[in-house]
């Protein structure tokens, strides 16, 4: 099906991750990842047990926090991989039980990777006829009040978005001057 509409609505995601996101982040540093640009920014944070965590609240501060490259690629990866859990699989992949990605660069892209390809392999296996329905996403998004081709389109949204967040701030940090408040 190369010309059915959900191949055609799949591909400005791909052609968006593998044309501009996805190489823009070619040689992250764990610097750069974690780089906080202000004070109070949200990223990803050891947790008393061990294991790592997002910083978030529901609802969200305002004005919410500017958050690091880690909170951002986090929260790519924790839409993709809770879209394609409730879309594709058992529907139990919820914020609690999300297993975060690490302080390091190259765990966060992996994660990242991993997320991406659960959510594009689900689609790959989709086929015209899910565009119209109606299905419950993870808690906390209107997944459900929407036809499934809507859910997509949401998805390539957030992607698109975050995706050039991450750019600025790649450019920003490289841009730093000597003195500047920003720290790595």
């Amino acid at each position: 099906m190369p010309n059915s509409r959900l191949r055609r609505l799949t591909s400005q995601l791909t052609w968006h991750w593998e044309h501009q996101l996805r190489p823009r982040l070619s040689g992250l540093t764990d610097a750069e990842y974690l780089w906080e640009p202000a004070e109070g920014c949200w990223s990803i944070r050891a947790r008393p047990d061990g294991a790592f965590a997002l910083d978030w609240a529901f609802p969200a501060p305002d004005p919410a926090p500017l958050t690091t490259i880690a909170w951002r690629l986090a929260h790519v990866g924790q839409t993709l991989a809770q879209r394609a859990d409730f879309h594709f699989g058992d529907g139990t992949l919820t914020m609690d039980r999300i297993r975060w990605p690490g302080p390091t660069a190259a765990e966060g892209l992996a994660w990242l990777d991993s997320a991406y390809a659960d959510w594009t392999d689900g689609l790959a296996a989709a086929d015209d006829s899910m565009l119209g329905r109606r299905s419950d996403g993870p808690p906390g998004t209107l997944d459900g009040r929407f036809p499934f081709a809507d859910v997509i389109l949401h998805v390539n949204r957030e992607i698109i978005h975050h995706g050039a967040e991450v750019a600025l701030l790649r450019d920003l940090y490289r841009a730093q001057r000597p003195g500047s408040h920003a720290t790595a």
